[in-house]
Formats: structure tokens, C-alpha cells, sequence
């Protein structure tokens, strides 16, 4: 069993910088592909990024390339994404979660990811 919680959303202007953070408990990320995806309403659930176990591979949503950084932090259990330059159109509640069976090679459909956070909201003014 893995538990998820996400934090660091906010409301924030066009422009400015969010990080988000997810921690795990219950198990570590180790050895897990973990993926961030987001929700605005009356929208499907879509990719944003994913990172693999230990790192080396990272794949972003064309929309988010450029401003979006994922990463992971194996001594703190915890998977991160830096948010820069937000949007307006970036307004979602955004997730995390955790793929059990490919960790060399992150999922980009939330079907495939086994355990997921709560969520926490991003807003962004114009």
C-alpha cells in the first residue's frame, strides 16, 4: 500500500511560480515510476509530466515543456514539480501518482498508475 499527499498549490498570477511536492508513505518511491497529471473542471484527468526510478528518464506534456520541471529527492521520499511562468489555462487540481510495474519507463496515461494522491489545487489569475 502507498499513501500520496501532495501540497504547494495555491492561487497565484500569470507569471508567477508554484512547486508542488508529494510525498509517500507507506512505501517509498523506490523503485516507481511516479507521474504528476491535473483536473480542471468538466476536463478529463490529463498527463503533465512523469520521472522514472532512479530519474534519468522525464516526459512532459507539450503544453508544459520549457516551464515545468519534475524531479525526485530518494533521501526526503519525495517527488516534486516546479512550476514557473504559470498560465492561466494551468488551473487544474493536480495529482500524483505512483506506477508499480515499469519504474524504467514512466506511464503517460493515468490508467497504467496504481496509486494516487488526493490532490491539491492550482489557480492562476490573469
Amino acid at each position: 500500500q502507498v499513501q500520496l499527499v501532495e501540497s504547494g498549490g495555491g492561487l497565484v498570477q500569470a507569471g508567477e511560480s508554484l512547486r508542488l511536492s508529494c510525498a509517500a508513505s507507506g512505501r517509498t518511491f523506490s523503485e516507481y515510476a511516479t507521474g504528476w497529471f491535473r483536473q480542471a473542471p468538466g476536463k478529463e484527468r490529463e498527463f503533465v509530466s512523469a520521472i522514472s526510478w532512479p530519474g534519468g528518464i522525464k516526459y512532459y506534456a507539450d503544453s508544459v515543456k520549457g516551464r515545468f520541471t519534475i524531479s525526485r529527492d530518494s533521501t526526503k521520499n519525495t517527488v516534486s514539480l516546479q512550476m514557473n511562468s504559470l498560465k492561466p489555462e494551468d488551473t487544474a487540481v493536480y495529482y500524483c501518482a505512483v506506477e508499480l510495474n515499469r519504474p524504467t519507463i514512466p506511464a503517460r496515461v493515468p490508467y497504467l498508475y496504481d496509486y494516487w494522491g488526493q490532490g491539491t489545487q492550482v489557480t492562476v489569475s490573469s
